[in-house]
């Protein structure tokens, strides 16, 4: 315990502890998979969609490598999938997104973002879509729920919006072939990116898709009838795992940022837009589309006014940073240019493979040219810092297509 002062007085407070404890309690939501991977000595626990998220079991760096250069399980139960469907749904989705959905067929997946009137991002999922007229929204951190259900209802909308007892796991890695083929087969690597498959093993019905929040290769595998099932699908799949050196881990933020991959809550938020966070292309916020779609006219008008501010990639100075989820960054840190205060680092930690503090940070336009000098303020002091291109590993994203 650290003595502090109590903000409300000027007395000596009686105590911070350095690292509290989350209560595990009966008003959170737990994941299907909560008690296995709980099993495995889960460190640390956030708390993601109302629901228990393991962060990491001890050891983040740890973790970073066996995810470079093995294989790894995680439990994402966390992402809630929102089905949609009825004579509507297609329609529905594609006006809930700002991506065309006319260039998604049945059985292919697209990351996405939920946008506001304003253009703000409600929440960025993955969407598969598995029939015509049904989709599955695998939820980031946020009631998106809520908002397509009002949605549907102010404007008439024939289709029906729940939550399926469906839950994900995602196997992620350069040996994440092997485990999957084990598994399923030799046809599972036949799924292209973003491409899925059903499945059926000891019973039990899935959905294989190619994705996951690592840059690396990875597989994602949709359980239905969660509930009942988590527990025999979790141990199924590390028993394919174990022979191939699998190690369970919690979200590798490490490697997300070094791919520039984008945290709901922190990099992207309801106040900020897709053309602001560098998700402008037109495959992902389609202007040109003839179909309308919820900020649409927000963003046109954004889009021909110009961004004041944009999401850069940074080089911090200094000591090493944490791996981000070991609670080492509770607030985004404040950017700092001629003594003034001009924006704020949303992601940062130290890479091991680059050996230097990387990081994401929201900065006027002005400044977010690369080589730009910046100061970041810190909660042990102010650093120098650079802009540098992002992502800062494999730009081109081939590894994950590998």
């Amino acid at each position: 315990m650290t003595d502090v002062l109590d903000p409300q007085s000027s007395s000596p407070g009686i105590g911070t502890a350095d690292a509290p404890g989350i209560l595990l309690y009966s008003r959170l939501r737990t994941s299907p998979y909560f008690w296995k991977s709980r099993a495995h000595g889960v460190a640390m626990y956030s708390v993601y969609n109302h629901t228990y998220h393991p962060r990491h079991y001890g050891d983040p760096i740890a973790e970073y490598h066996a995810l470079l250069n093995a294989v790894t399980l995680w439990d994402v139960g966390v992402e809630r999938q929102l089905e949609i469907s009825g004579p509507a749904a297609f329609d529905f989705t594609n006006y809930l997104v700002p991506r065309d959905l006319t260039t998604c067929p049945v059985g292919k997946c697209k990351y996405v973002f939920m946008t506001a009137p304003d253009g703000g991002i409600i929440n960025d999922p993955v969407l598969l879509r598995l029939e015509d007229n049904r989709f599955w929204l695998s939820l980031a951190d946020s009631d998106a729920r809520l908002w397509a259900m009002g949605l549907a209802h102010a404007g008439g909308w024939d289709v029906t919006i729940r939550e399926v007892d469906v839950a994900p796991v995602q196997i992620q890695g350069p040996l994440a072939k092997p485990v999957l083929t084990d598994l399923f087969g030799d046809g599972v690597l036949d799924i292209p990116y973003y491409g899925m498959r059903s499945y059926t093993v000891d019973g039990m019905d899935v959905v294989v898709s190619r994705t996951g929040y690592t840059g690396e290769i990875g597989y994602e595998i949709y359980l239905h009838d969660a509930t009942r099932n988590a527990g025999a699908l979790w141990d199924r799949v590390w028993e394919a795992g174990r022979p191939h050196g699998m190690r369970t881990i919690g979200p590798c933020h490490i490697r997300r940022i070094e791919g520039g991959m984008l945290a709901y809550g922190c990099d992207i938020t309801l106040d900020t837009n897709p053309l602001e966070v560098g998700y402008d292309y037109r495959w992902m916020v389609d202007l040109d589309q003839e179909a309308d779609f919820v900020g649409k006219q927000a963003l046109t008008r954004i889009k021909a006014e110009g961004v004041t501010r944009q999401l850069a990639g940074v080089e911090i100075d200094g000591a090493r940073l944490g791996s981000f989820n070991d609670g080492s960054m509770i607030e985004p840190f404040p950017v700092e240019h001629g003594g003034a205060a001009v924006g704020r680092v949303t992601s940062a930690c130290y890479s091991p493979r680059l050996e230097r503090n990387i990081g994401l940070a929201m900065l006027p336009v002005d400044l977010a040219g690369l080589g730009t000098e910046l100061d970041v303020r810190l909660p042990g002091g102010v650093r120098r810092a650079v802009v540098v291109p992002k992502p800062f590993v494999d730009p081109s994203k081939e590894t994950p297509k590998g």
